[in-house]
């Protein structure tokens, strides 16, 4: 080492910073970063706050955490404070030792942060990125108070940290007005309310989280205690990584929530098929909606598509692991380690049947699990090819089917025809497209009807089932009370076999 010639190349503070600037943070996941440096400092309370003054528009983040000292606020703003490899509190959301700076450096030019720790004077230090652009050399000179005329910005109270954007470039750009400002106000409370959503609350280790003075309401991904949930399992233990932790979860159809607003809530930020698969946290803290981490089967891997988007998965993991599983310094991504890839795939795939199982419901066989208590069966049949591909028949199985074709006589040939043809052409590329479009799977026409088609066609069914079947006029009508679309007019049914 001794004979080694080296050279002193100090990086220049304003090009490095300017790169740093393009990591892909929204002003969502910026501000989030910033949260979770005062949820490691204790805050009990934490309020956002976004100022429009068009040019000249801030945001401040204000928590009551335990705040810092001169020196403690000196090594907060320095970049790469912590070596991401040391060990760290349990509960620390951070790892890095960026995401103050780089969040705040990805949507304002300027950042300034006040700090007070009990028994302690504020303190208050700021980079410019204005001034750090016109440095030659390899100083990196941070400022030592606010810009003039920010100082009412920045006042506290007690304990805690005050962080002020200003100069916001890259949100506030040519063309910006106040009502796209409200569309990032709205896509970053959905943003928080999904992230935080462990966190926010009254409970202990909880934070009151506020946003231009509006209390954040947590967004529950899982419908937890939800009764119509098909699945809400225990929380299990992977083999090999006790300390990761996984719930699995099939969300509700569609005819199950009480409003077309309640089934909208729960489709999330990003709608119903951009939030299946798995939610992985740390710390109750989500980092990433991960679609199916790249699992898969034949070789192919799963993709977010309609079938499973009723498919939730938490997956809980410690910050010990961080390296382990991938996180990236946005906290976005992630990837789970090949030792355990088999267990989540099981697990995975437990789920997706599942939830496809919910999502193709459309009267499908309904049953309480006692004898001679279940609706009708499926009209539809399901058939694998030895291709692998799968094909669509009529049930000959059907009530309505055996009854029809016992009275058909010489028809009979010109039905099973007519039948073969209707099976041989569903379009089914058709339907698909049309739900990719739609982002919502096709209405049966059935829902639609007016009274008296509907009566018509349940009459039938209930004469299928008495002379077909054989059963008493009250099991069948109890079994059509049983099967969709018919088992949302009780009023129609009780007057079946009346006449």
């Amino acid at each position: 080492m001794t004979n080694m010639k080296t050279r002193n190349a100090p990086p220049r503070a304003g090009m490095l910073i300017e790169s740093l600037r393009g990591l892909g943070y929204t002003t969502a996941t910026a501000i989030a970063d910033i949260i979770d440096n005062s949820i490691s400092a204790g805050a009990r309370t934490v309020d956002v706050h976004v100022e429009w003054a068009g040019s000249n528009s801030w945001i401040r983040i204000t928590d009551d955490g335990c705040g810092m000292d001169d020196a403690g606020l000196e090594k907060a703003m320095q970049l790469g404070a912590s070596d991401p490899r040391h060990a760290r509190r349990t509960d620390d959301l951070g790892r890095f030792g960026m995401g103050l700076k780089t969040a705040s450096f990805s949507q304002a030019r300027a950042l300034t942060v006040r700090s007070r720790k009990a028994g302690c004077e504020s303190a208050c230090l700021r980079w410019d990125l204005d001034v750090l652009e016109d440095i030659l050399g390899g100083d990196w000179p941070m400022i030592e108070g606010p810009r003039p005329g920010s100082e009412e910005r920045l006042s506290i109270e007690g304990a805690g940290t005050v962080v002020l954007w200003e100069d916001l470039d890259r949100i506030v750009t040519p063309g910006f007005t106040s009502d796209d400002l409200f569309e990032v106000l709205d896509t970053v409370e959905r943003h928080l309310a999904m992230v935080f959503h462990r966190l926010i609350g009254t409970a202990s280790g909880q934070i009151d989280l506020k946003l231009n003075g509006k209390r954040v309401k947590p967004w529950d991904p899982f419908l937890m205690g939800n009764l119509s949930k098909r699945l809400e399992s225990l929380e299990y233990s992977l083999i090999g990584a006790p300390e990761v932790r996984v719930q699995l979860n099939v969300l509700p159809h569609k005819d199950k929530f009480e409003s077309a607003a309640d089934f909208d809530a729960a489709a999330g930020p990003d709608g119903w098929t951009s939030q299946q698969g798995f939610y992985i946290y740390r710390n109750r803290r989500l980092l990433a909606v991960s679609g199916w981490l790249r699992l898969g089967e034949r070789g192919r891997q799963w993709p977010r598509d309609e079938a499973h988007r009723l498919a939730r998965i938490r997956l809980d993991i410690p910050n010990t692991m961080d390296s382990e599983w991938n996180i990236n310094v946005l906290k976005s991504t992630a990837s789970p380690p090949v030792r355990l890839r088999p267990q989540l795939l099981r697990l995975a795939k437990e789920t997706r049947e599942m939830a496809r199982s919910v999502y193709a419901f459309r009267g499908r066989l309904i049953s309480d699990g006692a004898h001679g208590k279940e609706g009708m069966p499926d009209i539809w049949e399901a058939i694998k090819r030895s291709s692998g591909a799968t094909a669509y028949r009529l049930s000959r199985q059907h009530d309505l089917y055996r009854s029809v074709m016992d009275r058909a006589g010489p028809l009979a040939k010109d039905i099973e025809a007519l039948l073969r043809l209707v099976e041989g052409t569903v379009p089914v590329q058709r339907i698909w497209l049309d739900t990719a479009e739609d982002d919502e799977p096709p209405e049966s026409i059935l829902d639609e009807e007016a009274d008296p088609a509907l009566v018509e066609m349940m009459e039938a069914m209930f004469d299928a089932l008495v002379h077909s079947r054989g059963l008493s006029e009250a099991e069948a009508r109890e079994r059509l009370a049983r099967t969709r679309p018919f088992d949302k007019r009780p009023d129609l049914i009780a007057g079946l076999g009346e006449k």
